[in-house]
């Protein structure tokens, strides 16, 4: 068994879904000057799957760090700290379902404007 949970995998992974990753996808759709709806879709599913994958991690996380000697991965992982670690995937999943419903949003607005072209009698 590890002495710390900052060597494992886990952790690693938990850092690229919470920071590298999102920060990768807000900056791509920031720079882009024009974006497809397709696009901003599969960012927002990937923003929500990130986010559950964030919580899983962190979950696993909190339930190791009671089982190692370390004392900086129980004050991370395991305290009133962790609480706050939660906040970035509520962010992340936040963020996705805007851009997913946005998107459904606009999609179904052209559909109700194609309708009423195409059944002028209403």
């Amino acid at each position: 068994m590890n002495n710390s949970l900052f060597v494992e995998i886990r952790f690693w992974l938990l850092v690229l879904c919470s920071l590298v990753a999102p920060l990768v996808i807000y900056i791509s759709m920031l720079v882009k000057r024009a974006i497809s709806r397709k696009t901003v879709l599969l960012l927002g599913v990937v923003l929500v799957w990130i986010a559950g994958l964030d919580v899983y991690l962190l979950q696993i996380l909190s339930l190791k760090a009671k089982l190692t000697p370390s004392l900086a991965d129980d004050y991370l992982f395991s305290s009133e700290l962790s609480m706050a670690l939660y906040l970035l995937p509520l962010l992340f999943g936040g963020v996705g379902v805007n851009l997913v419903s946005h998107v459904l949003t606009q999609h179904l607005r052209e559909a109700e404007a194609r309708y009423d072209a195409e059944n002028p009698e209403r």
